[in-house]
């Protein structure tokens, strides 16, 4: 009696230890074009290069994460995730590996078509219809360490979804005077989900893209975000900087790291990766370890 008690007691707390150190982390914006889906693959492509089971999930129904990683007729892909929240709307049963897609770099891919369109308006009907991402990620997060979740470039029902799924937000915000002004709609966002769907939630940090280094228009933009929101939130020290090759890469179906491992992109990216776990670390050493 006393063994079998001890190994559900040990079955238990490793649940509790993976259940604790598996992250879902959003990538948002309202704004489109500021990198969200470049950010996706190559955090997850640098985070399985440290050895870390990822999972991507492409939450936008104009599928650019899916094209990027070389799924480039997204509509021909079934089941993909309208699919399964549809299941989930249905309280059909799922199972976990279902529309998954594998990467040749590593990550997995739970794709995204033009049905994903569709499903956010029946989203408005659903009971519980802020939870449906999160029932479907408590379903596979066990087999993961990082869930990406590539949000669409609007505050609607899906990227809300994200939200209230998400332990932590990454905000890609280009060097330009307009994406940083929508920053303020995103946060007070950020802020009623805390409050009322996800007190959990933490903002990890702003992360500035498309830096043009040869020009003061752009560091002056830097030190914009820097200034107005450092203090409150982490602005990543890292800057991913414009690329030809960044842009390219998305038609070879594959991330900076395989496409140009030497290009400066890639090198700001596996810096970037860097500090996202450097906060991991910190985390798992202590549970009141400051994500603001």
């Amino acid at each position: 009696m006393f063994e079998m008690l001890r190994f559900f007691y040990a079955q238990n707390q490793k649940e509790r230890k993976e259940e604790y150190l598996m992250q879902t982390i959003a990538i948002v914006n309202q704004k489109g074009g500021v990198g969200k889906s470049t950010t996706a693959v190559n955090l997850g492509a640098g985070l399985v290069r440290q050895g870390k089971r990822v999972l991507l999930i492409d939450a936008d129904s104009q599928a650019n994460l899916t094209e990027m990683l070389g799924w480039q007729q997204p509509d021909e892909l079934s089941p993909t995730l309208a699919t399964v929240l549809e299941r989930i709307i249905s309280d059909q049963p799922i199972e976990p590996q279902d529309g998954i897609l594998h990467h040749k770099e590593g990550m997995d891919l739970l794709p995204a078509n033009i049905e994903l369109s569709g499903l956010e308006v029946s989203l408005v009907n659903t009971m519980s219809r802020e939870t449906v991402l999160r029932t479907y990620l408590n379903e596979v997060k066990r087999q993961y360490d990082y869930i990406l979740v590539d949000c669409s470039p609007s505050l609607g029902m899906l990227t809300l979804n994200a939200l209230t799924a998400a332990d932590r937000v990454i905000i890609p915000v280009q060097s330009h005077y307009l994406p940083v002004k929508g920053l303020e709609q995103l946060l007070r966002t950020v802020s009623k989900v805390q409050r009322q769907l996800n007190a959990n939630l933490k903002i990890s940090g702003i992360l500035i893209t498309m830096v043009e280094s040869r020009t003061n228009f752009s560091k002056e933009i830097s030190q914009l975000v820097r200034d107005a929101y450092g203090k409150a939130i982490r602005v990543y020290d890292t800057e991913i900087p414009r690329g030809i090759k960044a842009a390219e890469m998305s038609a070879e179906g594959a991330s900076i790291f395989s496409f140009e491992p030497r290009s400066a992109v890639a090198k700001a990216y596996e810096q970037f990766t860097k500090e996202v776990l450097s906060r991991e670390k910190c985390r798992e050493k202590h549970s009141d370890c400051q994500l603001r």
